[in-house]
């Protein structure tokens, strides 16, 4: 099993890679003074918050708080963990990630999790070659390959889609894969084998067509499995595992992304088969959900790709409920821009049959013709009050103005909110009170929560400026120890720091990479965004005077500590020494001008 990263690597990564870079290749950022700035990936604004500093490696929204350095971005805009974004931003540069060997008893934290992961994705892999070899060898091959001969596929394309065949024995994956316990336990987590309540362990997919399910990074996390007759359940997917969220992927994403850098449009599908048979017919930007409705995530991922996504779903009320919840997970992301539109195919109809039976350009007239989705918004609420009422207006109002509430600010709101005063026949200003949230103290709070002690400034300066230690009056203060005797709280986190920083050059995002993992890091990265409200010029100035308030609070603690002692009599001859020598520190102290 694979170790833990160096932490000398992951320094150097950072040292290599700039945030900027890594953030405007995901969101086009702009040149703000000596920043860089964007509406915030993580949150619907209308006005720009998001700023960038290529200076600290560092990126701050003012709006929602997000932060971090260049790993943090990546960890949360691709939805990936610590490792797997190390390895992202590695990849980029066309480094190779090292691992060391851990000694003793594994670990069984965060980093053995990682281990564990990438082993389940080795195996995943090793099973894909399984089922594709499987497809040619297996005694039932040619019944496999005349089916799906017969639904319309070529060799080719279910060689471009790694399409494979689970055997019909119950044991398959068990003998050629669970030949040790251990191995047995990693085939049941990763959801490949079933247990029952004899503890007897067996092949979950069995006389399937398989297609494997890659990630957004390729990488094989699960599969789906069609029966060749009509048995039920018709497609069985991969159960929830480690590496498997339904709620997260789509089948063919990887794919798509890979055909075209930014799509001009991407259609969601019902099915693996439609998915595999539409890009057959050279329609190469289609996905499909895995049994569950579109979620949130899902089109978040499908909106960074690309600005308009069409949800094409049958046309019975099963698929008209999915487009809803499409349309209703949707509204939070749909900035200006962005387009989701819906295609219902007739009964007995699904993008499989229709491509194969009319072709490519009969499927994206289809498209073409999309409904938009404020049509069917306002097409769905109309089945539900009637207008021609009263009471049916209020009813469309009370349906209709919290989902207008969800679309971010901008003119989709403005022109759906003018569309429903039209329907209502209700004056703007009567139903713009309905479409007002509540105002979001959020920030206020937030700023609120961050009290101003010396200490705390001292440690928010030196996370964001950590330059400011590099000056010979700070390495002096180091050297001598001279913050040693405080006791005030957080001062021994201030004087790790300055150790820290003044033992060699360090920007924002690396000096926070060193906490990551311990008590104070989240502190730390909250410090990092914090607003000082101190101009560049008089930066240095107001970290020495902050330094040397705490030096003199120190004094002062001290002198009226043994003062104390020395009205009780109990001073000591060094005490009397070191007294002697505060009282003339604090006079010299009260005395400097």
């Amino acid at each position: 099993m694979a170790g833990h990263i160096p932490r000398e690597f992951i320094d150097d990564l950072l040292a290599r890679t700039d945030v900027v870079d890594v953030v405007d290749s995901r969101v086009r950022l702009k040149k703000s003074g000596k920043n860089y700035s964007a509406c915030c990936p993580f949150h619907n604004e209308k006005t720009p918050s998001f700023t960038v500093s290529q200076d600290k490696q560092f990126y701050h929204c003012f709006g929602c708080g997000a932060h971090g350095n260049a790993i943090d971005f990546v960890m949360e805009y691709e939805r990936l963990d610590f490792v797997d974004a190390i390895e992202e931003l590695a990849g980029e540069l066309g480094l190779e990630v090292p691992r060391e060997k851990r000694q003793g008893k594994p670990n069984q934290g965060p980093h053995a999790s990682a281990e564990q992961k990438r082993d389940g994705y080795e195996l995943m892999e090793q099973l894909c070659r399984f089922y594709q070899g499987q497809l040619r060898q297996h005694a039932n091959s040619d019944k496999v390959i005349g089916y799906l001969k017969q639904r319309g596929l070529s060799g080719e394309t279910a060689k471009q889609w790694e399409i494979g065949y689970a055997p019909a024995e119950w044991d398959s994956v068990f003998k050629h894969f669970g030949h040790t316990k251990q191995q047995q336990d990693q085939l049941l987590t990763l959801g490949m084998l079933i247990e029952n309540d004899n503890k007897r362990r067996y092949d979950r997919f069995r006389d399937r067509v398989m297609f494997p399910i890659r990630d957004k990074r390729g990488r094989v996390i699960g599969f789906g499995g069609r029966v060749l007759d009509d048995g039920t359940p018709k497609y069985l997917n991969s159960p929830e595992t480690p590496l498997f969220h339904k709620g997260l992927e789509l089948y063919g994403f990887y794919q798509v992304k890979h055909a075209e850098k930014k799509p001009t449009q991407v259609v969601i599908v019902e099915g693996y088969m439609d998915v595999v048979a539409l890009s057959q017919h050279g329609v190469n930007y289609a996905v499909a959900s895995l049994g569950t409705a579109t979620s949130r995530d899902q089109l978040q991922a499908l909106f960074r790709l690309t600005d308009k996504v069409i949800c094409c779903y049958d046309g019975d009320r099963a698929g008209r409920d999915a487009a809803w919840r499409a349309l209703e997970n949707a509204l939070p992301l749909l900035k200006d821009g962005l387009q989701l539109r819906f295609v219902f195919l007739p009964d007995g109809e699904d993008p499989d049959s229709l491509v194969k039976a009319q072709g490519k350009e009969a499927f994206e007239a289809l498209l073409d013709d999309a409904l938009p989705m404020a049509d069917f918004l306002f097409q769905q609420l109309s089945h539900q009050a009637d207008l021609g009422q009263q009471e049916g207006r209020a009813k469309y109002a009370q349906l209709a103005t919290p989902l207008i509430s969800k679309l971010p600010e901008g003119v989709m709101r403005e022109l759906l909110t003018d569309q429903l005063c039209q329907k209502l026949a209700m004056p703007r200003e009567s139903l713009q009170k309905l479409l007002t949230p509540a105002p979001n103290d959020g920030k206020k709070e937030q700023q609120a929560a961050q009290k101003k002690t010396p200490v705390r400034i001292a440690v928010a300066m030196l996370v964001q400026h950590p330059e400011l230690a590099q000056t010979e009056q700070v390495k002096e203060l180091v050297e001598i120890d001279a913050f040693d005797e405080i006791t005030l709280p957080g001062i021994d986190l201030l004087k790790a720091l300055l150790t820290q920083t003044s033992a060699a050059p360090l920007t924002t995002g690396r000096l926070l990479e060193q906490w990551r993992g311990r008590p104070e890091y989240n502190s730390l990265t909250k410090l990092a965004g914090w607003q000082l409200h101190v101009d560049e010029e008089h930066r240095e100035a107001l970290f020495f005077d902050t330094l040397e308030k705490l030096l003199s609070l120190f004094v002062e603690q001290r002198t009226e500590e043994l003062l104390a002692h020395a009205r009780q009599g109990r001073l000591t001859a060094d005490e009397k020494q070191e007294l002697q020598q505060l009282l003339r520190e604090r006079q010299q102290i009260e005395t400097t001008p």
